[in-house]
């Protein structure tokens, strides 16, 4: 990776790159190496690499004591663990979820015939708006579905008193949540369950994963059931299920990861730091913050980019892309604008204002163990050059 230390190794008026490699927004944190070997050889030892082997068991004990919950239930994905979770509640005709969110959200709902019904977010914390979700609610609303962005935690008591004021479901999507907290109680234990997803871009990841938590039982074993076909048992079936386990290699990779987790959110939050050191003081440019009282990854490095900012968000985007810095437009531009929530609801527009002022301002600039200060140093500077 080239190193830049003085303004005149800045990439300028069509000169190389800045980065002779890819900086990637989601880059994977790998924690120790051989841990992950070592368990990699385990599993080969004992021949076990799927069927809720002991690896999966081991990841889900470890899990579900991090996060102080009674139950984790792995799962190949956190879209699958989405789909399994909505159809263990009992969910159908509609849903109300966030636009602002990855599509994953509402394809969960929509390729289950459950209407996704797209509510408006609070413009400071990016997260689902109550009041906006008590104006959705319909005679056919069965549920909600809160996200915690940016692993910032959603307003749960209020969507949980709106949840109990009309007899609904609450379940939360918390992809971008691990390790996070709300009122210092550990995100994973809130509303009905949580889904995780452990992707490779995300803060801790099992390369590709997921997973539901509950202190619900009944729920868990539910949930535990649809993951396998509903078998209870060699050849007893006793519930609809499809195929939702988490392979052996895949928890061999999230036990090497959990133990490094701490480590990796330092790292994000040093690196945040001197995001927001080297950015602040350009007008119409905001790095968004985290509540120091509350634990996040801080894996997200999150810009809002406002009109009196001297380059638009795309601008920036634009530039950044030529410098080898592949900064991300998460999540643009909204659910309901994305098929085929877009033919089915053309009117959306009209009853997500925040949705549509925030779809035009984010940013997702790179973070992770891999990126040094430097680096982001340089970052920073291409951004202040490009708005001065």
């Amino acid at each position: 990776m080239k190193r830049v230390n003085s303004k005149s190794d800045l990439a300028v008026n069509g000169a190389e790159p800045a980065f002779a490699e890819l900086l990637h927004v989601g880059r994977p944190n790998v924690g120790n190496r051989d841990t992950f070997l070592a368990n990699i050889g385990r599993i080969l030892d004992n021949n076990w690499l799927t069927n809720n082997g002991p690896m999966v068991q081991e990841f889900e004990q470890r899990v579900a004591q991090y996060l102080g919950v009674e139950h984790c239930v792995a799962m190949c994905n956190g879209t699958i663990a989405l789909e399994i979770a909505i159809r263990a509640l009992g969910l159908n005709g509609e849903v109300i979820v966030p636009s602002w969110t990855f599509v994953a959200t509402a394809h969960a709902l929509y390729w289950q015939g459950i209407t996704p019904v797209f509510a408006d977010i609070d413009m400071d914390t990016h997260n689902l708006d109550p009041d906006s979700v008590r104006t959705m609610i319909t005679p056919r609303t069965s549920g909600i579905i809160g996200v915690h962005l940016w692993g910032r935690s959603a307003n749960v008591e209020a969507l949980q008193s709106v949840a109990d004021e009309h007899d609904l479901k609450l379940m939360f999507d918390a992809a971008h949540a691990f390790g996070s907290s709300y009122k210092g109680k550990s995100i994973g234990q809130f509303g009905e369950c949580e889904v995780f997803s452990f992707h490779a871009t995300k803060a801790f990841n099992t390369m590709e994963g997921g997973a539901v938590t509950t202190n619900n039982h009944e729920l868990a074993e539910t949930l535990r059931l649809m993951r396998n076909f509903g078998f209870k048992g060699y050849d007893n079936v006793i519930h609809p299920g499809t195929n939702g386990k988490m392979i052996e290699a895949c928890a061999a990779m999230g036990l090497a990861n959990i133990a490094s987790f701490d480590s990796v959110t330092e790292v994000n939050r040093a690196n945040h730091e001197v995001y927001r050191s080297n950015l602040c003081g350009i007008p119409g440019l905001k790095v968004l913050e985290f509540d120091s009282s509350e634990r996040n990854s801080h894996h997200y490095i999150v810009l809002e980019i406002s009109e009196e900012c001297g380059a638009s968000r795309d601008e920036l985007v634009n530039m950044l892309h030529a410098e080898n810095v592949l900064a991300r437009k998460y999540f643009w531009p909204g659910s309901h604008r994305m098929q085929p929530y877009k033919a089915l609801y053309p009117h959306s527009d009209l009853v997500l204002p925040h949705t549509l002022v925030l779809s035009e301002r984010v940013l997702i600039l790179p973070n992770g163990q891999q990126l040094s200060s430097d680096e982001i140093r340089l970052i920073c500077s291409l951004i202040r050059q490009t708005v001065q």
